[in-house]
């Protein structure tokens, strides 16, 4: 997900001057807001595939994931290369959690994913306020260093318009983008690179026909629109009647997967898949950031004793815990949108113990 924001004024005193409305697209969300106020995501615009008989063969060492450990999708992408082992394969490099100006021109005001060092100064938010720190979580592309932004790589493969997204697969060979659809990414790296992979048994799609299908139509009717996007389609509602729609979506899906969870450890029964692997990347998210931020707030996911306890199931698997940076998560959202938090106050609530038992092996 991608928002464009005017960065304020300096006025050498205590406060900044109201920023001024940008001339093009303030941001991503407004762009694709209904007339009635409803948040509408836009479609990802590069899905090409990776085989043997297309412009982008499988090999080592070629493909480059740019990823935002902020982001629920990319977070999910980078999880699924630990779990199959290819993170000698697909190389990754990982962002600044607060987005900054992607342009040195003064009258471009698009703000969006950087690059920066661990030894950097802090960043502020694209009003100007806060310090936020390089820490040592970010990693600068090793195929080019000089990388200033995720819209540099989209406009050097001729993308001029965006949306600017993570998590985002690139050719290093090619200097193309394989793709930005998360979905896609994940089967692309479940499925095509077994032969290199420490884990090539390891899969997320399992291969049941009739629990692929429950799946998918679980997804397709509750977890994409309620759940996973519900929490947007709640937090950048322009509207009352827009905002309530979104909120009572997300809480009726909850309340389904929390009555699914209580009996069953995942979603698909006792085998963890892709679908579980997307549920989780926004549960963790809720508490410490939705539910204040998005206004999500009628309950938390600590409310819910089988959702808690599946978070906490989740979070115990290593390769999915080591990619996991409350950090991050929680200054991109406090602090990238500064239309919606100004002066970038990152609360202090990181959410329920994940490192409580979880108490699930025998369902």
């Amino acid at each position: 997900m991608l928002i464009h924001s005017a960065p304020g004024e300096l006025d050498n005193g205590d406060e900044k001057k109201e920023p001024t409305e940008p001339t093009e697209q303030l941001n991503n969300f407004e762009a694709v807001c209904s007339k009635s106020g409803a948040y509408q995501r836009n479609a990802a615009k590069h899905r090409h595939h990776i085989d043997s008989d297309t412009d982008f063969p499988i090999e080592a060492e070629r493909y480059h994931l740019h990823i935002a450990l902020a982001c629920p999708w990319a977070n999910g992408v980078l999880q699924l290369v630990y779990l199959k082992g290819l993170e000698d394969i697909i190389s990754h490099s990982v962002v600044h959690p607060t987005w900054g100006k992607t342009s040195p021109d003064p009258n471009d005001d698009h703000y969006g994913w950087v690059y920066r060092k661990p030894t950097d100064e802090p960043v502020a938010n694209p009003y100007g306020h806060g310090s936020f720190p390089c820490d040592d979580s970010l990693i600068l592309p090793a195929y080019d260093t000089g990388l200033k932004s995720v819209r540099q790589v989209f406009n050097e493969c001729g993308d001029q318009t965006g949306p600017y997204t993570t998590p985002c697969l690139y050719d290093k060979v090619a200097k193309r983008i394989v793709s930005n659809e998360s979905m896609d990414i994940l089967r692309l790296i479940n499925n095509e690179f077994n032969a290199l992979a420490k884990h090539p048994d390891f899969t997320l799609y399992p291969q049941d026909e009739k629990l692929k299908e429950e799946l998918e139509v679980l997804n397709q009717d509750v977890i994409y629109p309620k759940i996973n996007n519900g929490v947007y389609r709640s937090g950048f509602a322009k509207s009352q009647d827009a905002y309530m729609e979104a909120v009572t979506d997300v809480f009726d899906g909850l309340e389904l997967v929390e009555k699914k969870l209580t009996d069953q450890r995942f979603l698909g029964g006792d085998k963890f898949t892709w679908l579980d692997l997307r549920l989780f990347n926004t549960l963790i998210r809720f508490d410490p950031v939705y539910v204040t931020y998005f206004k999500t707030n009628k309950k938390r996911i600590a409310d819910y004793p089988a959702l808690l306890g599946f978070c906490r199931d989740v979070y115990s698997i290593p390769e999915i815990k080591q990619t996991i940076n409350m950090n991050h998560i929680k200054t991109h959202y406090f602090t990238s949108h500064a239309k919606l938090n100004p002066y970038g106050i990152i609360p202090i609530y990181d959410g329920p113990d994940l490192e409580a038992p979880h108490n699930r092996e025998d369902l």
